[in-house]
């Protein structure tokens, strides 16, 4: 079955009007956790305007003329116009060849030139994660991408890593990459009072419980089950102390469970 462009897309259309300065326009691409915003007057799209536009108004702010000037930049200024367009029926496929030929971040869908969605490299990039409907080991659900940090470093610095990263733990390891620890932000509970925010991580975290990528999801639940944890560290079994593979958590196997193509869902 060909995936659509209206299968994929952001169906929200966030969008401010031609006026808006560049400073409200940053704070609503912050609210609403974008990279941008389509610019419309009443039912019309006139153009998109990105976080990257943005930053073209940075250089101006030289001198408190310039900052003046910065200011009072609305949107229209910078935006792109008209914005690039694609059908919702177009197959996915052609909407990546298309964004990757003509340097493109976004795509306007529409439908009988009606605006119905937006979708951006980040959506085709989300979908390549759900191509599986039959992922029964560690290696096919695990977090591959994971946070990490030395042993020395301080729990000020962690808790700022898991906030920017919006991560709920971050993985200890040595200046070689062996494994040392897992701190999490529950972990973190304990040196909340004042003065302790300078304490080295090594002194909150925990020893890693890990598995092999080979495992099955059974094998990784009945472990967290077993130590009473919410994650394991993923190594690999011929060098268990090289830097980790990954991280598997209680949230990726019942992110699992809730696919539509998984056993459980299945009728």
């Amino acid at each position: 079955m060909t995936t659509l462009v209206r299968d994929l897309m952001r169906k929200t259309l966030i969008t401010c009007s031609p006026d808006t300065t560049l400073g409200q326009a940053a704070v609503l691409l912050a609210q609403e956790r974008v990279h941008a915003l389509l610019v419309a007057r009443e039912d019309e799209v006139l153009g998109i305007i990105s976080d990257i536009d943005l930053l073209t108004g940075e250089w101006l702010s030289t001198d408190a003329i310039n900052l003046e000037t910065m200011r009072r930049l609305e949107v229209s200024t910078l935006m792109s116009s008209p914005p690039a367009t694609i059908e919702a029926d177009t197959p996915a496929s052609q909407a990546a060849a298309r964004m990757q030929a003509e340097h493109l971040h976004r795509l306007l869908v529409v439908e009988k030139d009606r605006p119905v969605g937006v979708i951006s490299v980040s959506n085709l990039v989300a979908s390549l994660a759900h191509t599986s409907t039959e992922r029964r080991t560690v290696a096919e659900v695990m977090s591959r991408g994971i946070v990490v940090c030395l042993t020395d470093t301080p729990l000020s610095a962690v808790a700022r890593a898991m906030t920017d990263r919006r991560s709920r733990s971050v993985v200890v390891v040595e200046a070689n990459g062996q494994p040392a620890g897992i701190v999490t932000g529950f972990d973190l509970l304990a040196f909340f009072e004042a003065g302790q925010a300078g304490s080295p991580v090594s002194a909150v975290m925990r020893p890693p419980v890990t598995i092999h990528p080979t495992a099955t999801l059974r094998e990784a639940a009945d472990r967290m089950i077993y130590y009473h944890i919410h994650r394991l560290l993923v190594v690999n079994p011929e060098q268990p102390d090289s830097m980790p593979l990954g991280l598997i958590s209680t949230s990726d196997i019942v992110a699992e469970m809730a696919e539509p193509g998984s056993v459980w869902q299945a009728l």
